[in-house]
């Protein structure tokens, strides 16, 4: 069955233009037009990603993304209008996939659909199970677990770790890591930190230690945990 998308902006004309573009390429497509009803189609309907305006009635796009990422890992591109730097790297903060600012070439947003899709559902994947330590990265099931206790990434945070725990010890500048993502983030390199930022914090919370060390002016390099 085609990849669920749910669209939610409370302008009319954008809506149709994403859904349009969206179900020519074959995805199927549901809407909401404010914060609240777009958590509840996300619960009901559980989309494989979700396109999310910022500014919206009842419910701004950065509470309902902070909601969703509570309760699911479901890849997110948010849509805005504002095109300052530190709107999007807020956005990307708070656990956004992607930032496309209107207005926008519909051709780029099913593009950026697609892509993430793709990652997500780990068609590009190592092959084999990856353990460093406690953690254990399993690219067959799309999860990771500490010490056998799970830890929900994004799509963005999970191939960053398989990039990073692939060579522990070896510093990856930001570059490095945009390039191997295939650009999937975002073009300005801020959107590493952001994702590091999350990532880093999940991996603590379950490891009690910091596994991802910042080399600054470079990049970043994973450590072991040593037992």
């Amino acid at each position: 069955m085609p990849e669920l998308i749910l669209v939610v902006d409370d302008e009319p004309k954008i809506v149709r233009i994403a859904r349009d573009y969206l179900e020519k390429n074959g995805y199927r497509v549901v809407t909401a037009a404010d914060g609240q009803a777009a958590l509840t189609v996300a619960r009901n309907e559980k989309p494989d990603l979700i396109v999310l305006d910022l500014m919206l009635p009842i419910m701004d796009g950065r509470e309902v993304c902070k909601v969703l990422r509570r309760e699911s890992d479901v890849p997110i591109i948010m849509l805005t209008a504002l095109a300052e730097e530190v709107d999007q790297v807020t956005g990307l903060e708070i656990g956004a996939d992607d930032y496309i600012i209107k207005p926008f070439s519909p051709r780029a947003l099913v593009a950026r659909v697609r892509a993430i899709l793709r990652r997500s559902k780990g068609e590009v994947k190592p092959p084999s199970l990856l353990r460093v330590g406690k953690l254990e990265v399993d690219p067959d099931r799309y999860s990771v677990t500490f010490n056998d206790e799970p830890v929900k990434l994004t799509p963005n945070e999970f191939k960053l770790l398989q990039l990073l725990a692939t060579r522990p010890g070896q510093t990856l500048t930001r570059e490095q890591l945009l390039e191997d993502m295939h650009g999937i983030a975002s073009s300005f390199d801020r959107s590493v930190d952001s994702h590091i930022k999350n990532l880093r914090k999940k991996l603590e919370t379950a490891s009690g230690e910091n596994m991802i060390e910042t080399v600054y002016g470079i990049g970043y390099r994973f450590v072991e945990i040593r037992e």
